[in-house]
Parts: C-alpha cells; structure tokens; sequence
C-alpha cells in the first residue's frame, strides 16, 4: 500500500483527508444543529462550536503531520523501529544514544496524535501486529478463512446477530459489503482463539480497526494483536474475568487519583462500571469521536493497557466539579455521556490523562490485578453456584 506511493503522493493524499469543515451561513449565524460526516465516514452532530474545535483539530492534525514527514525525510522512512536498545558490545555508545532518543521522540509524538494516513503502518509495526503475521505462513488468513466459512457455532450466531447493530447508518460498515467484511474478521478469529471465541463488544473494535487498517487481514492480525498481547488475559472470555477484574482496579485508581469524585460518587451508590465496562470492552469507539478514540489507540498500540485507565480517569478529572453537584445517578450518566460524545479535541483529553493523572506503570497495575482476581474469582464462581441452583429447582 506504501511502498508505491512517494512521500509527495503521500503527503498530498494526506492533505486531502483533513479537509476544514464549512458550516452553512445560516448555521454559522445561530447555534443550530450541524450534522456532517468525519474523515472515517461517521455521521457527527454538534453546535458550531463543535464544528470550529473540530477545525482547530484539523489544522493541528496538519502541522503534526508535517512533523512526521520531516523526520522521515531526516531519518529515515521507518526510523520509529530503531527504538531498542540493544544489549552486548556490539552496539556502539553512539548507536544506543540514537535508539534511545528515537524512543524519546517516538512516545511524545504518538501522544500528539499520529497522521491518519500513517496510522496503518506505523500501528502494523509498534504494536507488534507485522512480527505476529510473519510467524506464519503468507496464506494463513486466507486458508482460516475458507476452512470455518459455513460453520455454524455459538460466536457465528452471535456475530451475526450484532453484524446490524454495529455502528447503523455509516456508509461502509452497514453495508452488504461492509457486513460480509467485519464477520469474515470475527468469525475468522473466533476460530483462531476459542477461549476469546467471540465477545460482544469486539464488533465495535473490529469495525474500528477495519477502517483504519484499509485491508481485512490487516485488521485481522491487529485484533489479533490486540487481544493476545496488549489487553490483559480473559477480558473478553464467557464469564468477562478479567473485565470485572479491570473494573475492580479502575474504581480503586478512581479513589486513589480523584479522591473527592470518588467519595461523592460513593454517596450516590454510583457504580462507575455502570460507564466504564463499555469503555474497556468498546475502547471507547462507541463513547468517544472517532478521532479521538484513534488518538487514544494511537497510544495503547504503543504503551500498552494501562492507557485505557488514564483516559477513563481523565473523563471523570475533567468534570469533576460538575459530577460533585450531583443528586442522582441519572445525573452522572447524563454527564458523562454528553462528555464524552463532545469531546472532540483529543488534545483536551490526553492532556488530563498524561499530566493530571499522572503516571502509573504497567507493572503497578499488574499488582492491582493481582489483588482483585481472587475476589472476582469468588464470585464468579458463586454466581454460577446460583444459577446452577436456580435451574435444578426448576427441573
């Protein structure tokens, strides 16, 4: 897709995807309702105020995006996969310094948001999605493919039913086509992984990821990816473990960074996986603007889960306030979901997320997940001890 296109081809298609957004006369001159579509073919809908900070996006967009070229020019068409610092005699003092300074580079620059029409690529190599592929053979897709097509499982059943559901009214995904796309990918990968099989949820990030991806294998491979390396274990399984397990760890970060959200919150019996399950199991592709979902994955390609913990920690840090004067838990749903669905400069939101929450290592969150599981465990188990009871008495 790449290697046939120069970087002035590149460049030039790159400009013509961030086009400035022109709100009529007449829209301009009151705070009406605009509906129009954004660069991924959503259908977005926001006052004129939306439609100037989604222009002001644009234009950051462009100048990030001549960042980007300008390191290509200077260092070279893939110089963000010399990032590693090598280990043994061999590499140089002078080598290290620049691996290390490309990883410097690297992490600032991904989290000011990578150029759309990079993304493919550059999410392909870093995620780890491209060394994953190559330890199979070139016709693996393809042979998956065919080998389950007319299977009928439990996950087929399933995917069908949510093939319509997902994303309704975009211009591609709800099509003939569009469907005949996404199911190939899930049913494909629900064979490769039948603990995973499939799990509601992962039709939004599929979709997600076809789109950016442009090709199905390539989607296929970073869901693969995604879900055997980036995520934590039994997220998406049955029983939802390690989901309920990251929904334990994000309401004791919530207490611990937002102490005064968390008590009031605490007062209301609000319970934030009410909000945050669709978040971890959807990535917020279906909370958040297309845009800024990406600039997120943008991120979480590249440093791993425990991004997911500080953007739905951002999300309750910017309305802090706002969430504090609340009575009912309708409130709070209502607040948090007009939030998100507006927050259309990614820039207002990963700013909160890296420099008012703070840092928080992946090896810190792997010691809260660690705590939580027995518990979860626990009661997983005595759910189904009920239900097992429940269906005896009725026999």
């Amino acid at each position: 897709m790449y290697g046939t296109k120069s970087k002035i081809d590149l460049a030039f298609e790159y400009q013509s995807q961030v086009a400035v957004l022109r709100p009529s006369i007449h829209s301009r001159r009151a705070n009406l309702t605009v509906k129009f579509q954004d660069l991924y073919g959503f259908t977005v809908e926001g006052n004129v105020d939306d439609v100037n900070v989604l222009n002001e996006v644009r234009e950051k967009v462009r100048q990030q995006g001549r960042v980007w070229w300008a390191l290509e020019a200077s260092k070279g068409a893939n110089w963000y996969l010399h990032t590693t610092i090598g280990q043994g005699s061999a590499l140089t003092s002078s080598l290290k310094f620049s691996a290390m300074t490309n990883a410097i580079t690297l992490k600032k620059l991904i989290r000011k948001g990578i150029p759309p029409v990079l993304r493919p690529k550059i999410w392909f190599s870093l995620s780890g999605a491209a060394k994953k592929k190559s330890t199979v053979p070139d016709s693996y897709y393809d042979d998956l493919t065919k080998a389950v097509d007319g299977k009928v499982t439990p996950a087929t059943r399933q995917i069908d039913h949510d093939l319509p559901r997902t994303f309704p009214g975009h211009p591609w995904l709800d099509t003939p086509e569009g469907h005949a796309t996404l199911r190939r990918v899930l049913v494909a990968y629900s064979f490769r992984d039948s603990d995973v099989g499939y799990c509601q949820g992962l039709n939004y990030v599929a979709a997600l990821l076809l789109l950016v991806m442009k090709t199905e294998e390539d989607a296929f491979w970073m869901l693969a990816v995604l879900l055997e390396n980036v995520l934590v274990n039994d997220c998406y399984t049955n029983n939802l473990s390690g989901c309920h397990v990251e929904q334990r760890v994000f309401k004791d970060l919530l207490a611990k960074k937002c102490p005064r959200i968390a008590s009031h919150l605490e007062s209301l019996e609000f319970d934030v996986s009410l909000v945050a399950t669709e978040w971890f199991l959807c990535l917020f592709s279906k909370s958040l603007p297309s845009e800024t979902t990406l600039r997120v994955w943008d991120v979480i390609f590249y440093e791993g889960a425990k991004v997911i913990f500080n953007v739905a920690l951002a999300i309750f840090k910017m309305k802090e306030d706002e969430l504090s004067l609340t009575h009912h838990v309708g409130e709070v749903i209502n607040i948090v979901q007009m939030t998100t669905h507006h927050l259309f400069d990614p820039d207002d939101l990963l700013t909160v997320a890296f420099d008012k929450i703070g840092s928080m290592t992946t090896n810190t969150i792997s010691k809260q997940r660690k705590k939580q599981e027995p518990e979860v465990m626990k009661e997983l188990d005595q759910r189904i001890r009920r239900l097992n009871s429940l269906r005896a008495n009725d026999k």
